[in-house]
């Protein structure tokens, strides 16, 4: 009975060891999985961080461009405003210029007609005193024939009555 309590001793003995062996090969490949899990996780994180950095970066990308595009417009909005300014502010001095030059022509006319109208005015006197005179030597010239020619009648009426007596 020795023989079989060390036969069976040495069959548990071999039964532990098998199970200590599969208890060991169990975890070597439950830690194998693990292994396997956290690489494949640590993969997946890593490629996850890499695609949110290409995300952001394009992003950041995207932003950059429209506010490229957005400095453009505004440059292109303010050269626009620029020369709109530019081009009022020359048609604000014709509109000035126009007027003073209608202004300047007005003062040119109204001057002319004035000097036109003081000629006039001095032509008109001119031919009204020369009719006054030419009236007055006219009416001079009446008088005179009048006076002369009852001077003629008085001494033809007095030699009438030198005549009578």
């Amino acid at each position: 009975t020795t023989s079989s309590l060390r036969d069976e001793l040495e069959s548990l003995r071999f039964e532990k060891d098998a199970a200590v062996q599969k208890a060991v090969q169990r975890s070597a490949d439950e830690i194998q999985q693990l292994k396997n899990t956290a690489s494949s996780l640590r993969d997946g994180l890593e490629s996850l961080r890499f695609e949110k950095d290409a995300a952001v970066q394009k992003a950041v990308q995207r932003s950059a461009d429209e506010i490229q595009q957005l400095k453009n417009t505004t440059s292109s909005l303010r050269d626009e405003l620029e020369s709109l300014r530019f081009e009022k502010d020359a048609a604000v001095q014709k509109a000035v210029q126009r007027s003073a030059d209608e202004i300047q022509q007005l003062k040119n006319t109204a001057a002319s007609l004035r000097d036109k109208l003081e000629s006039l005015k001095f032509e008109f006197e001119a031919k009204l005193q020369q009719k006054h005179t030419e009236n007055l030597n006219g009416h001079s010239h009446s008088q005179e024939t009048i006076t002369r020619l009852r001077e003629e009648l008085e001494n033809k009426h007095r030699g009438a009555q030198n005549y009578d007596e």
